[in-house]
């Protein structure tokens, strides 16, 4: 894909900067009222699970808000593991593809650095590896967790049809059943940008914190070689008038 005039490209870098923090900022933001919620710690298996859905819908609605916000002006990428599967699958620029990564990074720190300006206590939305897993169990769930997301992108808003308009939906509900699976595990990073913010803000980088970076890249490279595998072999012809208005006419044999 070439790249775009250097107007075009400032106004996409905004706002992919603002979409980040705006994505960021809310969903962090429900993260912090559910921990204000529960004083910090649930006590119970009931508490623990509403914390879960609390914070897996916080950002499965928020980037689905976010997204169909953005879309039409930057494709509401959010995500350096995303504008990396994009470059791998020749969607960007490379040059793009940094400034976007780099504008993701500072978008996902300012919007921590804002819930922790504007929230009471100290701020409490990290990822944290289960002390019941390894590392490298730890990585290899941020790896498919993301490349679901990915995917999920890919298929509903890259490729086009006529459920595209409302891919914003299908992409939050990817980010938000991974958040139901990875919460407990990993914290659910599924994004740099998102694990790096409060890291930078409370100046606390775990041991472990480079599989926030390592899993979702993976993650971005499986994804992009499904759906490359898939072109490849002609999927769209496997299921043929997904799209049309009505369904063929059945073909009855006069034999």
């Amino acid at each position: 894909m070439p790249l775009a005039t250097s107007k075009h490209i400032a106004l996409i870098t905004f706002c992919e900067f603002c979409g980040t923090f705006m994505f960021l900022l809310f969903a962090y933001g429900g993260v912090t009222v559910g921990n204000i919620a529960i004083g910090g710690e649930p006590s119970t298996t009931n508490e623990y699970l509403s914390f879960l859905l609390f914070g897996a819908t916080s950002f499965g609605v928020s980037l689905a808000v976010n997204a169909w916000i953005f879309y039409r002006v930057t494709g509401s990428l959010f995500n350096p593991a995303v504008t990396m599967a994009f470059l791998l699958a020749g969607l960007m620029h490379p040059i793009r593809a940094v400034i976007l990564i780099v504008a993701q990074l500072l978008g996902g720190i300012a919007a921590a650095a804002t819930i922790d300006a504007l929230t009471p206590g100290s701020l409490s939305v990290a990822n944290v590896l289960s002390p019941n897993i390894s590392a490298t169990q730890g990585l290899l769930l941020e790896m498919f967790l993301t490349a679901e997301l990915i995917l999920s992108i890919f298929m509903l808003a890259v490729e086009k049809h006529r459920a595209t308009f409302i891919a914003p939906l299908g992409i939050g509900l990817a980010l938000f059943i991974g958040h139901i699976v990875g919460i407990y595990f990993t914290g659910a990073g599924l994004n740099p940008a998102r694990s790096l913010g409060p890291c930078v803000v409370t100046k606390s980088f775990p041991g472990y914190h480079w599989i926030y970076w390592v899993g979702p890249g993976l993650g971005a490279i499986l994804a992009t070689a499904f759906y490359k595998l898939l072109v490849a072999m002609d999927y769209r012809d496997a299921n043929p008038d997904q799209d049309c208005e009505s369904p063929p006419p059945l073909q009855v044999s006069q034999e």
